[in-house]
C-alpha cells in the first residue's frame, strides 16, 4: 500500500498519478453514460412531440440523437482537463478544442435537421398556393447543406485564431484564377436556378434539344441526367440547358396526324367528293380524334396522284395508345378508297412514243 501511494503521488506534467486516473474516470463515465443519457433525452422529447400534430418534430429529435451522443462526450472531455492543473497554453488549447468541437456538434446536428426540410414542405404544402417541386426542394436542401458546411469550417478556423477574411484577400491572383477555373461551375448553378424557376420539364417528361432527346431522370445543381431512347444515359450541364431551345413533349394536349392520301388519276370527281365526305364523317364520329381540329381537302394534282390533304389530332398523348388509333383510322381509309372504287396511286411515269421508223438501219455485220 505504501508503495501504491507512492506510485499514486508521483507528479506527471504537473499533476500526480491519482488526479490523472480520476480525471480519466470522469472521461470514460461520460462516455458510459453517453448512450443511456441519450435515449433518456429523446424518449422524454418524444413524449413531448405526442402534443402536436406533425410528425416533423419527432423526426428532428430522431436526427439530434448522435448529435447529442458527442456533446456528451465532450462535456466529459471538458470535465477531465478541468480536474486537472495544467499549464496555461495547455488551458488555452483545451478550451479551442473545446469550443470547436463544441461548434462541429452543433453544425452537425443543424446539418441533420436540414434533411427533415423535406417533410416539412411536404406538411404544409397545402398553405401554399402551388405545390413545390421534388426536385427544388432536392436543390433547396443542398444549398442550405452547402452553407451550413461552409459557415462551419469558418467557424472553426476563426476559433483557432485564423483571420478567414483576411486569408481570402491575400489570395490575390490565386483567388482570381479560381474564380476563372470555377466560372462554369457558377454557369451551371445559375442555369440550375434558371430551370427551377422556369420550370420547362419535370423529372420524368420527355423533352428534345438540339443535343439530346429522352426522359429527364434526375436534375442536380451542375447537370441533369436524360436517359436517351437507346437506354444511354447523358449528362447536359444546366447552363446549355438553360441556353438551349428546349421542346417538352410530355406536355402535349394532343398528338398530330398530319398525311397526304394519293388516289389514281382515273378517280373521278363523283368519286372523290365521295371519298372526302366518307373521310371527314368518319373522323367527326370517332371518340379518339379531337373535334376541333379537323381538315380533310382535295389540295393538288401530283405527279402520279390526286392529293387529299388530311390533318387533325388524336385526344391522347400515350405513344402507344397514339399508334393504336393511327392504325385503326388507317385501316379505315383504306376501307374508304375500297368501297368507292379508287384506288391507292404509286409513284410512275407515262412513255408516250408518236412513231416508229418504217425501217430500222441494218448493222454493218449483217451488211457483210
Amino acid at each position: 500500500m505504501e508503495e501504491l501511494q507512492h506510485i499514486m503521488e508521483e507528479v506527471f506534467l504537473g499533476n500526480s498519478v491519482m488526479q490523472w486516473l480520476l480525471s480519466f474516470c470522469i472521461f470514460f463515465f461520460f462516455i458510459l453514460l453517453r448512450r443511456p443519457f441519450a435515449q433518456i433525452s429523446i424518449e422524454i422529447l418524444h413524449k413531448a412531440s405526442t402534443k402536436t400534430k406533425n410528425t416533423v418534430d419527432d423526426l428532428i429529435i430522431t436526427l439530434l440523437e448522435p448529435p447529442l451522443r458527442l456533446l456528451i462526450v465532450l462535456l466529459g472531455f471538458y470535465g477531465m482537463f478541468a480536474f486537472l492543473k495544467l499549464s496555461a497554453e495547455m488551458d488555452v488549447f483545451v478550451l479551442h478544442f473545446f469550443r470547436s468541437m463544441f461548434a462541429f456538434t452543433l453544425f452537425w446536428a443543424l446539418y441533420r435537421i436540414s434533411d427533415s426540410i423535406s417533410t416539412v414542405l411536404h406538411e404544409h404544402k397545402n398553405k401554399l398556393k402551388n405545390t413545390l417541386r421534388s426536385d427544388l426542394t432536392i436543390f433547396f436542401i443542398k444549398v442550405v447543406k452547402f452553407v451550413l458546411l461552409v459557415m462551419g469550417f469558418v467557424v472553426i478556423v476563426q476559433e483557432w485564431g485564423y483571420n478567414f477574411t483576411g486569408f481570402l484577400a491575400s489570395l490575390g491572383l490565386g483567388g482570381l484564377a479560381f474564380a476563372l477555373a470555377a466560372k462554369d461551375t457558377a454557369a451551371n448553378l445559375f442555369g440550375s436556378l434558371v430551370i427551377f424557376s422556369d420550370k420547362p420539364f419535370d423529372v420524368g417528361d420527355w423533352i428534345k434539344t438540339p443535343d439530346v432527346e429522352g426522359t429527364v431522370e434526375s436534375i442536380g445543381m451542375r447537370s441533369t441526367r436524360i436517359r436517351t431512347f437507346e437506354k444511354a444515359l447523358v449528362a447536359v450541364p444546366n447552363a446549355t440547358l438553360a441556353n438551349s431551345p428546349i421542346t417538352n413533349w410530355s406536355r402535349m394536349t394532343m398528338r398530330r396526324i398530319k398525311m397526304t392520301i394519293g388516289v389514281t388519276y382515273s378517280t373521278t370527281s363523283m368519286q372523290m367528293q365521295n371519298i372526302l365526305a366518307d373521310l371527314r364523317t368518319m373522323l367527326n364520329n370517332d371518340e379518339d380524334i379531337n373535334q376541333q381540329t379537323i381538315m380533310v381537302n382535295f389540295t393538288d394534282f401530283q405527279d402520279s396522284s390526286l392529293g387529299i390533304f388530311c390533318y387533325f389530332f388524336t385526344n391522347t398523348t400515350n405513344w402507344q395508345e397514339y399508334l393504336m388509333v393511327r392504325e385503326r383510322i388507317n385501316l379505315s381509309i383504306m376501307n374508304i378508297i375500297e368501297d368507292n372504287k379508287a384506288g391507292f396511286a404509286f409513284p410512275s411515269q407515262s412513255l408516250y412514243i408518236e412513231s416508229l421508223p418504217e425501217t430500222l438501219p441494218s448493222s454493218p455485220k449483217a451488211n457483210a
